[in-house]
This record gives structure tokens, sequence and C-alpha cells, in this order.
């Protein structure tokens, strides 16, 4: 019972943790930055990435590790399953703006950098599908989607 409920704190506080760092970013994002704010993007950035290491790894052991609710209540659930594919596609949404942060950090402080669109939307887009999740998985604790014996 103590590992998991720490396991669901972990959950939990990562989930918190990615929502923060996406509305810092997109807060922060401007047309044009100077290369010092891109900088701090890339660590905001950075802050993200490990929240989302961390909640894939304590969700995957609260799946698989047998902790609180069995394996099957999620692996035959098709909503868990739908959740876990939004996840992989905010990781995925998730790459171009961390490899233009990271690429754009570095140089003079105060030169001026054009962010592009592309990078607004997918911010936006992460987001958007972020706080579909919760949604899914309060379904999901109700036994929605749930297609076992």
């Amino acid at each position: 019972m103590t590992t998991e409920l720490l396991l669901r704190y972990i959950h939990f506080i990562s989930i918190f943790t990615i929502v923060a760092t996406l509305v810092a970013e997109h807060l922060l994002l401007k047309k044009e930055l100077t290369r010092s704010k891109i900088s701090r993007l890339a660590r905001i950035d950075g802050v993200y990435g490990i929240a989302a290491l961390v909640l894939l790894g304590a969700g995957l052991t609260l799946w698989l590790g047998g902790f609180g609710k069995p394996t099957e209540f999620y692996s035959k659930n098709w909503i868990f399953h739908l959740k876990l594919s939004l996840f992989v596609c905010i990781g995925l949404l998730s790459i171009y703006p961390t490899v233009f942060f990271l690429k754009q950090r570095k140089g003079n402080g105060e030169e001026k950098v054009i962010v592009p669109k592309a990078i607004f939307w997918m911010l936006r887009l992460e987001l958007l599908l972020l706080f579909i999740i919760p949604l899914l998985a309060g379904l999901m604790a109700k036994s929605v989607g749930y297609f076992g014996e």
C-alpha cells in the first residue's frame, strides 16, 4: 500500500509539473526572443522532459508492477490505451520545440531569434491533449471502456 501510494503521488506530481512547464513555455513564448530567453525556455523544457520520464516510469510501474488494480484492469481498457496514445502524441509533438530551443540557445545572449509559428501551435496542441487525459483517467477509474470478462 505504501509503495502504491508513493507511486501515485509521484505520478500526480509529474502531471502537475508537466502542465506547469507547458503553460510557462506558452506564456514566455513570443514571436521574437533573445537567445538568453530561449536558453531559459530550454531549461524549462528540460524540466518538462524529466517530468515526462518520471510520469512514464511511475505509470508503467503502476500498470505492470501489480500495484493497486490488476494489470488486466488497464490492459483491457480501450480508454487506457487512448490515454497512453495521447501521452505518446504529446511526447512526439514536443520534439520539434525542444530541438529548436536547444539549437537556438547558443550564441550571443542579446541576439534576437524569430520563433516559428509551428512551435506556438505545437505547444497549444500539447496542452489541449494534456487536458483531455484527466477526463479519460476519470472515466477509466469508473471502469468505462473495460472490455475484459
